[in-house]
């Protein structure tokens, strides 16, 4: 299956998506710890670890696809 160079932005927008999820839950996390509701903001740290997770994996999907695209040549 060849890799198009639209495969490999794909990707990087998903990656990028899921950084920004990461930093809106992150953001959310300390907001919920400063007013001491302190499971709320586990919830969001936890969430946003999720978002990060999936941002790297994307990533690095990304760059397999690159190195193969131009492996493929």
């Amino acid at each position: 299956m060849a890799v198009t160079p639209t495969k490999i932005a794909e990707h990087h927008t998903q990656a990028a998506q899921h950084h920004e999820k990461a930093a809106e839950h992150y953001k959310e996390a300390a907001k919920h710890h400063e007013t001491g509701a302190v499971e709320k903001g586990a919830h969001h740290a936890q969430v946003s670890q999720g978002h990060a997770v999936h941002a790297e994996y994307h990533a690095d999907e990304a760059a397999k696809a690159h190195a193969q695209h131009h492996a493929n040549k």
